[in-house]
């Protein structure tokens, strides 16, 4: 069990690390399902192993040059605040895993849906970079808003804010890829710090199973933010898209929704 959480962590790692999402969508399946950890125990060990590749890959991407933290602060604070309320109400939400699951399954249609969009897009079009720039450009009330959206996930159901901040730099602020992708791993690092100190205390996060994990999602991450600079991540997205459906449907089912 100690290997197969190590491997599952550095999957994990790497694709955060690679597409800047924080790891959760694999590793969420794995403590539910293989695992078996209740839901709300999932979540709160995902998002402290989460925290790790987050923060592995903000330091590779800042030294590749894809962080301008000037730029990004107006989202980092209310994405904070948003992340400490909705961990505060997930204490009375855990009794209720069938929703949290339903939930998590909704997000993990929407990162599927996002992924096989783009990656589909990305390979027939051949699509160039806009604006060459190294921070992430837009208002602040557009900033302050996408930051305090992006915050709900991490505090609500152990997952990463990179389903929504990737895209939302990418399209709405207008960033380059490998911009969007190490600002968003920036920006949740905090988030899921914050998270996993109230999951910590909340008693949530079980120890034994988190070692291995982090261990190998920080080591994944390093990996992941390194094959960023090297290759084209549209076939990886494609592939992912397709598997993130398989989960998506395997949490609604739970349920008994599908």
């Amino acid at each position: 069990m100690f290997l197969l959480l190590g491997f599952g962590g550095m999957m994990a790692g790497i694709l955060g690390g690679l597409l800047g999402i924080g790891g959760g969508i694999l590793i969420m399946p794995v403590l539910r399902f293989i695992v078996g950890l209740e839901q709300a125990y999932a979540a709160g060990t995902c998002v402290v192993a989460v925290f790790f590749t987050t923060f592995g890959g903000s330091l590779k991407h800042f030294k590749l040059g894809h962080i301008d933290f000037s730029s990004i602060l107006p989202l980092i604070i209310p994405g904070l605040l948003s992340t400490v309320v909705f961990s505060m109400l997930f204490i009375y939400l855990a009794q209720k895993d069938v929703w949290l699951d339903v939930a998590t399954g909704v997000v993990f249609s929407f990162v599927a849906l996002r992924m096989l969009w783009e990656g589909i897009s990305e390979y027939l079009n051949k699509r160039s970079e806009p604006n060459p720039g190294r921070g992430i450009q837009g208002s602040k009330l557009a900033k302050i808003s996408i930051g305090g959206v992006a915050g709900i996930l991490p505090g609500l159901l152990g997952i990463g804010t990179g389903a929504i901040l990737v895209p939302a730099f990418a399209f709405a602020l207008n960033a380059p890829i490998k911009i969007a992708i190490g600002s968003s791993l920036a920006c949740f690092s905090l988030n899921a710090l914050a998270s996993s100190a109230l999951k910590l205390s909340q008693g949530f996060v079980h120890m034994p199973i988190l070692i291995p994990l982090c261990i190998g999602t920080f080591i994944g991450s390093q990996l992941g933010a390194t094959l960023n600079g090297q290759l084209s991540s549209s076939l990886l997205k494609v592939l992912f898209g397709m598997i993130f459906v398989y989960v998506a449907c395997k949490y609604l089912m739970v349920p008994g929704i599908l």
